[in-house]
């Protein structure tokens, strides 16, 4: 992306970040996801790394939150209430560490301290006199809501500090004046000045957010409609838990058994280290996370992050990620802010499963029934921690029904086991470059007319399929084919693999399973991160193959291992001349549409019947266009003229059947070649010796038949000695 079109993105990202922002937090409404606009954040971010003279003091990665709501007083923090920049992979932590010290112009100690990241809101404490006098939202960090009734309210919350006097002042009544008090502690103490600013987090349980929602339930519509605004509950604790503390009712809140854990310390009271904060805290008498703690590396951080998004499920709230902060506090207040955020702090996010991309293109493919699947091929991003690069579109109504043209960003959600889907089309962040998708009328497997399935009732069914029944069953049997061991064997890709593939939409010809990614496999039910890896590394490795198993590959009628064999020696014999050769699919279809029918038919062993399948195959637009793509995906032919090391078997024909325990079959045939001999895939008079195995075909009974020599395992291994 050139900087023009950045600047064009990072202007369309910045108005729909803005105007989602605007409706979370001012008007409580969420039009998308949480883990959506953090993608959307993410990108605008990366951007304005990448370009960063168009970072703008107006831009949503240079401030905190929404404006103040009206009906609350509006107060001002000491100090502003910054927010964090996310991270959502190792190389995003790595890339904030490197940005921290290359600010810092110096190696900084690798001291971290990792703590749970609570999704619920962010609050200021004020104390004098170790008495609660104050607690607001963060609001735009620099005036919040003042919500003091409401938080004085939540159990978690000290009214009054450990240590503080025993009788506070009168309401209304000035404070004692500069007294300190001592906070009693087993290992040091801390001297606390009459004014203590703290921040942190409330948020409500998972159970206590189960019961409110249950309550709503059960008391109707119009209750829930009163509480929860249009909806009948609440989507989640976080929206849940702002919800409450904004109620002007302090008894609302009240009922709603809120929690709260507190993470840092504004005030100066001496402290050196982050970690220290909250073991203030705790002495003071606030109750602070015991799930965080120091690590002295970045491995350390992943490992802590990677633990707790396996075992959030075990946690009685809801976590969505690790807030990573050097612990020195030295460091930290010498990186200083950037925009909104700490440069020396990060949230390392848990991986959403939900997530903002762009549509490249939109591909239909032809499952084993011959039904037609829109695919959207996508920007990759990353959904629950996989990188995707497909995503369903299930058919024509739900391409309609999303509004939907190439081009388009959109938000991915990754749920369960399949694949995943556009869940909803941001037309804000269209440029007018946006092209419209037409369903195809004809099936690009076969040519065939595509046709529309009927409901029982006459109506028109929402699958569109091809015409001709024989397409879809057809199709697989080829890509079963062109995996096989004579072909490309392709190791793990079975035709129950093969078969799901299709139906999920990912591939419906040969040259689709070169572009399959780990992520497209991963996401599947029954495929781990590890059996995706497999496929895809076994796939990558076979995109190189001799001319002869490409050219048996092509499941060309009449085409055997051994007419293979011999259509790749002529092609050698007349465009190669050195022994080893790497040549483009493209080639080979071009050498093959040249050759006439005479051409073909004085190759050996070719007939009529045969030559005119090749010729014809080699000749059909939808084989001419599976070439052009199997080239276009980085398949490549190679071989190696075959080396005679005599000519012992000079003259010799040879049949193989069944399976031969000490080689294997193609080592045969390289072994009777490089001896002067020659194999054929049938049975004539003109067969010297067939060859037997275990579970011998019927080659057997037409050797037999034909009075033909027949050896087995030990006499043939004798004769290539």
């Amino acid at each position: 992306m050139n900087k023009e079109e950045a600047k064009k993105r990072i202007t369309k990202l910045r108005e729909a970040i803005d105007h989602y922002r605007y409706a979370y937090h001012v008007e409580n409404k969420s039009l998308i996801s949480d883990a959506a606009l953090d993608s959307l954040k993410k990108e605008l971010f990366d951007l304005e790394q990448e370009f960063p003279d168009l970072i703008t003091p107006d831009s949503p990665t240079q401030r905190v939150a929404g404006k103040p709501l009206k009906e609350f007083k509006k107060v001002r923090h000491d100090t502003p209430m910054t927010s964090l920049n996310d991270g959502f992979s190792e190389e995003d932590l790595r890339d904030w560490f490197t940005r921290v010290e290359n600010f810092l112009d110096r190696k900084v100690k690798p001291e971290f301290y990792c703590e749970l990241k609570i999704d619920g809101l962010a609050i200021e404490l004020v104390y004098e006199n170790g008495i609660l006098v104050g607690g607001s939202t963060r609001g735009d960090g620099t005036i919040g809501e003042d919500v003091t009734q409401n938080l004085k309210t939540i159990e978690a919350i000290p009214l009054r500090l450990k240590g503080s006097p025993s009788t506070p002042p009168a309401t209304g009544q000035a404070s004692s004046g500069t007294k300190d008090f001592l906070v009693p502690e087993q290992s040091r103490r801390a001297t606390i000045s009459k004014r203590l600013v703290v921040r942190g987090e409330v948020f409500l349980t998972k159970k206590e957010f189960e019961r409110i929602n249950k309550e709503l339930a059960k008391k109707g519509p119009a209750s829930a409609k009163a509480m929860a605004g249009k909806e009948k509950i609440y989507a989640n604790p976080r929206n849940l838990a702002a919800g409450t503390i904004r109620q002007l009712d302090p008894k609302i809140t009240a009922e709603r058994r809120m929690d709260s854990f507190q993470y840092a310390i504004v005030t100066d009271v001496g402290q050196k280290k982050h970690s220290e904060e909250h073991e203030i805290l705790h002495e003071l008498g606030f109750k602070t996370n015991p799930n965080n703690k120091i690590v002295h590396s970045l491995e350390e951080v992943i490992e802590f992050r990677n633990y707790w998004e396996k075992h959030r499920d075990k946690l009685p709230y809801e976590i969505d990620g690790t807030v990573v902060i050097l612990n020195l506090n030295k460091d930290f207040e010498a990186a200083g802010v950037i925009g909104k955020a700490p440069r020396a702090a990060v949230a390392y996010k848990f991986s959403a499963k939900e997530a903002t991309t762009i549509v490249k293109t939109i591909k239909v493919q032809v499952g084993r029934t011959g039904a037609l699947t829109p695919v959207a091929e996508l920007e990759p991003v990353s959904v629950g921690g996989i990188t995707i690069s497909h995503a369903t579109l299930h058919n024509a109504d739900e391409i309609e029904r999303l509004g939907l043209k190439i081009g388009d960003t959109v938000i991915i959600n990754r749920a369960g086991d399949v694949i995943p889907k556009v869940l909803k089309v941001l037309r804000e962040l269209r440029t007018g470059k946006e092209k419209e998708f037409k369903f195809p009328t004809h099936c690009p497997v076969d040519g065939s007319k595509v046709v529309r399935d009927a409901m029982p009732d006459g109506r028109q069914g929402v699958i569109y399929r091809c015409s001709n029944p024989k397409c879809g069953a057809r199709q697989r049997e080829f890509l079963y084919h062109f995996v096989s061991r004579g072909a490309f064997n392709i190791d793990g890709l079975g035709p129950k693999i093969i078969d799901r593939f299709m139906d999920e939409g990912l591939i419906s010809d040969a040259a689709d399973i070169f572009t399959l990614q780990k992520g497209d496999i991963e996401v599947l039910e029954r495929f781990g991160e590890k059996s995706a890896e497999n496929i895809v590394t076994e796939i990558e490795e076979k995109k190189k193959i001799t001319l002869s198993r490409f050219i048996y590959s092509l499941g060309i009628l009449h085409v055997g291992e051994e007419t293979a064999n011999l259509l790749a020696q002529k092609f050698q014999s007349v465009v190669v001349e050195p022994r080893k050769f790497e040549v483009r699919p493209r080639k080979i279809d071009a050498f093959f549409q040249r050759l006439s029918l005479e051409d073909l038919q004085q190759v050996r062993d070719i007939g009529p019947k045969v030559a005119e399948s090749i010729y014809g195959w080699f000749r059909e637009k939808r084989n001419e266009h599976l070439i052009e793509k199997l080239d276009k995906v980085g398949v490549k032919i190679e071989s190696q003229r075959s080396t005679v090391k005599s000519q012992k078997l000079k003259g010799l024909t040879f049949v193989l059947t069944g399976t031969l325990e000490s080689i294997s079959r193609e080592e045969a045939k390289e072994k009777i070649r490089s001896l002067g001999g020659e194999v054929s895939e049938s049975v004539s008079k003109k067969t010297s010796y067939v060859v037997v195995g275990e579970e011998p075909g019927s080659k057997l009974e037409k050797a037999k038949k034909l009075v033909v020599k027949i050896l087995n395992e030990e006499e043939f291994l004798k004769l290539l000695d």
